[in-house]
């Protein structure tokens, strides 16, 4: 690819490469920053949704786009109720990154965080100056892959190994999300670290990400935060939920009899003897093939004494008489009974 520009010499925006480069934002967020940027003074005063509109940014886009803005630290918005009782909202565009604390700065017209002056090597021309407003460089993760410039920050050695849990890196990824439920809870990536050992608490404690979410980012401050880190840190410690109870240890189960042979018929076989059984030589099996042939002999014993007549109906054995002596004895008892004679 060919490359060919001419600087010209008046009505141009400057804009940081890290910001044309960026991934992060939409084409139309980008433009709408920069043409803002651009505007002279006399247009600044106009609501952001105006130039948008005069973009051709309008509806869902305008939305998504304010949204990156206020999510990567460009636009701050501020609500304010007038003498009279109306809502009025003030707007701050910068075309840097900005904590909420460096844009109430710059919009009070306070100190805002100064901006480290360049090496030791000489400007060709003038002298190394800082810039009007903000005072945060791009984190490493916003930083081109072939960038030369070294991180923002250094982690520690400890913080680094802390998050190679999944616990800690669960717990650092909640802590960096902050940013897009409120932008004045803005952590960046070393502040974060420095309390995933509390955040790690809470999820051990059964506590999932977004109720641990919910709880940080709940009833804040109607003046808004002023240092998130503070902030978060009193929240996590406070707020902390109460220790799980230990969970009840399982009742140990009882003694499993030893297998033993069993002394019943057929081929050899192993049981395992129940605890309540006396007879502890016999399988079930044949305890009830043994029941049921004494039960059977039992039976035809029965059977074979009741054909024989040994027994009467009463179950009680008497000798065997002929019917007919039987039959003159209850027809003689009849008689008796029909004289008044008691019979014999």
């Amino acid at each position: 690819m060919l490359w060919h520009a001419i600087s010209p010499s008046r009505g141009y925006t400057k804009a940081a490469n890290e910001l044309i480069r960026s991934q992060r934002l939409s084409s139309d967020a980008k433009i709408l920053l920069l043409y803002v940027q651009g505007l002279p003074a006399d247009r600044r005063g106009v609501a952001l949704s105006e130039h948008a509109r005069t973009l051709g940014i309008t509806g869902r886009a305008y939305q998504k786009a304010k949204h990156l803005l206020i999510a990567h630290g460009y636009l701050h918005e501020w609500r304010r109720q007038g003498g009279r009782g109306f809502w009025a909202t003030e707007q701050l565009l910068a075309n840097v990154v900005l904590t909420p604390e460096e844009a109430r700065g710059a919009r009070d017209g306070g100190p805002v965080a100064p901006v480290p002056l360049p090496g030791a090597r000489k400007p060709m021309v003038g002298q190394p100056g800082g810039r009007s407003v903000g005072g945060q460089e791009p984190v490493e993760e916003e930083r081109e892959k072939n960038s030369s410039h070294p991180p923002t920050e250094p982690a520690e050695p400890s913080q680094e190994s802390a998050c190679d849990e999944p616990e800690a890196a669960e717990a650092e990824r909640v802590l960096l999300s902050l940013r897009h439920t409120h932008r004045s809870l803005h952590l960046g990536v070393a502040e974060a670290r420095k309390l995933v050992k509390l955040a790690v608490v809470w999820l051990r404690r059964g506590v999932t990400a977004g109720e641990m979410r919910q709880v940080l980012t709940g009833d804040l401050p109607a003046d808004g935060v002023r240092s998130a880190v503070g902030f978060l840190r009193h929240r996590l410690v406070q707020k902390l939920p109460e220790e799980p109870p230990p969970a009840p240890r399982p009742e140990p189960a009882p003694p499993v009899a030893p297998l033993v042979v069993c002394a019943g018929p057929g081929e050899e076989h192993l049981f395992r003897p129940h605890p309540d059984d006396d007879d502890g030589t016999r399988c079930g099996a044949c305890r009830r093939a043994a029941a049921r042939a004494v039960w059977a002999e039992a039976e035809r014993a029965r059977i074979a004494a009741d054909e024989a007549g040994l027994v009467d109906a009463d179950g009680d054995s008497r000798a065997r008489t002929p019917w007919r002596e039987r039959f003159a004895a209850v027809r003689g008892a009849g008689a008796d009974a029909d004289m008044g004679v008691p019979g014999r």
